[in-house]
C-alpha cells in the first residue's frame, strides 16, 4: 500500500511539473497594440523598431470598423502594396489579433491608397 502512495505521489509531481512548463511556455507570449494608442494607422513603418518580436507573440490592431482593414501578405506584397494572396483572411473587426510566425511577417491594408499612403508595417520575429 505504501509503494501505491509513492507512485502516486511521484505523478502528481510529474504532472505539476508538466503544467508549470506548460503555463511558462504561454506566459512568454507578449501583446502589443499596433501604433500604441493612435492604433492602426498611417506612418507605422518605424513602429517595430527597438521592439524584441517571438514568433507567438500577438499584435493587436485597433481600429475604426470600416475605415481600414489588415492583411497579411508577402515581402513583394509589403513593398508593392499588392500580391494580396487570393486565400489571404481580410481581418476586418477594428480589433484584429494575429499570431506571428518566425521570420517577417508583412501586414498592410487593402483599402484603396490606404498602403501606398504608409499604413503598412513588417514585423520580424525571432
Amino acid at each position: 500500500m505504501a509503494e501505491g502512495r509513492g507512485s502516486a505521489m511521484v505523478a502528481a509531481v510529474v504532472l505539476s511539473l508538466m503544467l508549470v512548463s506548460l503555463h511558462c511556455q504561454v506566459a512568454h507570449a507578449a501583446t502589443y497594440v499596433v501604433g500604441g494608442r493612435s492604433g492602426w494607422t498611417f506612418g507605422l513603418s518605424n513602429w517595430p523598431r527597438g521592439k524584441n518580436f517571438k514568433a507567438g507573440d500577438i499584435l493587436v490592431f485597433n481600429y475604426k470598423i470600416g475605415a481600414h482593414n489588415v492583411v497579411a501578405v508577402n515581402k513583394a506584397g509589403y513593398k508593392g502594396c499588392s500580391n494580396t494572396p487570393r486565400n489571404a483572411k481580410v481581418y476586418s473587426s477594428g480589433k484584429d489579433q494575429i499570431r506571428l510566425v518566425k521570420g517577417l511577417n508583412n501586414f498592410i491594408c487593402t483599402f484603396p491608397g490606404h498602403c501606398d499612403a504608409g499604413m503598412k508595417i513588417q514585423v520580424l520575429a525571432s
